[in-house]
Parts: structure tokens; C-alpha cells; sequence
């Protein structure tokens, strides 16, 4: 049975070590190993998830399958509201294809337009197989952007949009 539940502050270790399990099949081929860890480390170690949590307010969400947590997301309230941005979807490499990833998007989105968005922006690597699950999701490429990450790293992105109609 799956189910899809508000994180709270207690579930940061999980959402931690769900990243650690996820990231390296996303992203060890286009980062290389040096870069994958000084990214986990940077925006996964639990104080920059509680920061997440607590200073971003980023509303972060677990899926749970059979009592085991399976994979997350996270998202927050744009700058320029009423946009919303998907900070994070991830799940684990093994439980992919069964349609998680779609299911969890639809539950951030039904929690989106509750609260009166009407579009929702993610960022991508421009190399990541999960460009073609956003687009298949309709999510339109709207432009480029490389973020300086420090230690002479780049987040090498597209920023994608979902938008709908208001209610």
C-alpha cells in the first residue's frame, strides 16, 4: 500500500538517508564522485535540511510503501507567487517504474492549487534522465541556468514549468 505523508522535523535523517541512496544512480555518471559528495554534503547534511525545514519553510512530503519509506519531495512557495518550485523528488532506484514519482508530483500539485498556485517550477540538469519524466508530465523548458555551488562547482540546470489554469 503507498502513502504519501507530510515530513516533519523527526523524518530529516530519513529524507537524509534517502538522498544518499538516491543521488549516486541520478547523478554519479554526470557529476563524478567529487562532485555528487560535496552536493550531498552541502544540501543534505541534517543541519541544511533543518535550515530547509525551518527557515526555508520548504514542506517536504514522504512516500511510503508497505510501511517503508521509498522516496520524497520537497517544495516552497516561489519568490514571485502564486508559482510554487519543486525543490527535490526523488525515489529510490529500485522502485522505479511503478509510478511513484508520478504519484507524489500529483500530490504536490493538488497541494499547490489548494493554495491558490498556478504554475510550478522545478530545476533539472541538463543530462538527467528525469528531464523526459517532467516532460512527459508536460513541464516546458522555460530557460538555462548554471549556479555557482562553490568549490568551483555548477548546478548546470534547466528550469521547467508546469502552469495551469486558476480554479
Amino acid at each position: 500500500m503507498i502513502e504519501i505523508r507530510p515530513a516533519n522535523i523527526n523524518d530529516l535523517p530519513v529524507i537524509q538517508k534517502l538522498a544518499f541512496e538516491t543521488w549516486p544512480s541520478a547523478y554519479l555518471e554526470i557529476l563524478g564522485r567529487k562532485q555528487l559528495d560535496y552536493m550531498l554534503e552541502k544540501f543534505y547534511c541534517l543541519p541544511s535540511l533543518e535550515h530547509q525545514f525551518s527557515i526555508l519553510k520548504h514542506k517536504f512530503i514522504l512516500i511510503i510503501e508497505n510501511e517503508d519509506p521509498v522516496g520524497f519531495a520537497s517544495f516552497s512557495e516561489h519568490e514571485d507567487a502564486p508559482v510554487y518550485h519543486l525543490n527535490k523528488i526523488y525515489v529510490l532506484p529500485d522502485q522505479q517504474g511503478k509510478n511513484l514519482g508520478k504519484q507524489i508530483l500529483e500530490h504536490v500539485i493538488n497541494e499547490i492549487k489548494k493554495a491558490g498556485a498556478v504554475s510550478l517550477q522545478l530545476n533539472v540538469n541538463r543530462h538527467n534522465k528525469a528531464l523526459h519524466f517532467y516532460e512527459k508530465q508536460d513541464f516546458k523548458i522555460i530557460r538555462k541556468e548554471d549556479i555557482d555551488i562553490g568549490e568551483g562547482y555548477f548546478m548546470n540546470d534547466y528550469v521547467m514549468e508546469l502552469k495551469w489554469d486558476k480554479l
